[in-house]
Parts: structure tokens; C-alpha cells; sequence
């Protein structure tokens, strides 16, 4: 099986592993984030935003943090469609 860096295992909260792809990570007003999708899934399928926190100063580990505020969610998607306008 080959493996791809670009596939994690995030855990839900009922203790179930699924496999995601990092389609992109960006910084935006000091953050970083990362945009998965389900592994194997097409570009039609839904993307999800996460803040990323590292765990340590060699930034080797690091956390995947919901965004529950909607203002810092709209500013990632803003960013995120700007960036993909941007590579076209």
C-alpha cells in the first residue's frame, strides 16, 4: 500500500476513525488552517476548515481545532476561495 502524507485519521466524537485528505493549510490573521475532505471522495464533496495549534515550538505536532466562531469561519472560507481564485 503506498502512503500519501497527505491522508490523516481524525477520531469523531463516538470513538470512529476516518480518513481525511489535506487539500490545503493556509495562514490568515495570524491562524493557520487546514481544508479537508474525506479521502477518496470527488471534488463535489463538502470541505471542512480546521484551526490548526501546535503542540510544540518545532511545530512537529500539532492539534485540529473546530472553528466555532462564525466570524472566524467566514474569514477562513473568504480566504480559502481567494486562494483557489488565485491558482486558477
Amino acid at each position: 500500500m503506498e502512503e500519501n502524507d497527505n491522508i490523516i485519521t481524525l477520531i469523531d466524537e463516538d470513538g470512529q476513525e476516518e480518513d481525511f485528505e489535506i487539500i490545503m493549510t493556509f495562514e490568515s490573521k495570524g491562524n493557520e488552517y487546514a481544508i479537508l475532505a474525506e479521502a477518496g471522495s470527488d471534488e463535489e464533496s463538502d470541505a471542512y476548515a480546521f484551526r490548526i495549534e501546535y503542540d510544540n515550538k518545532e511545530k512537529d505536532e500539532f492539534t485540529l481545532v473546530s472553528i466555532e466562531d462564525d466570524e472566524e469561519y467566514e474569514d477562513v472560507v473568504v480566504a480559502y476561495e481567494t486562494l483557489i481564485e488565485q491558482e486558477m
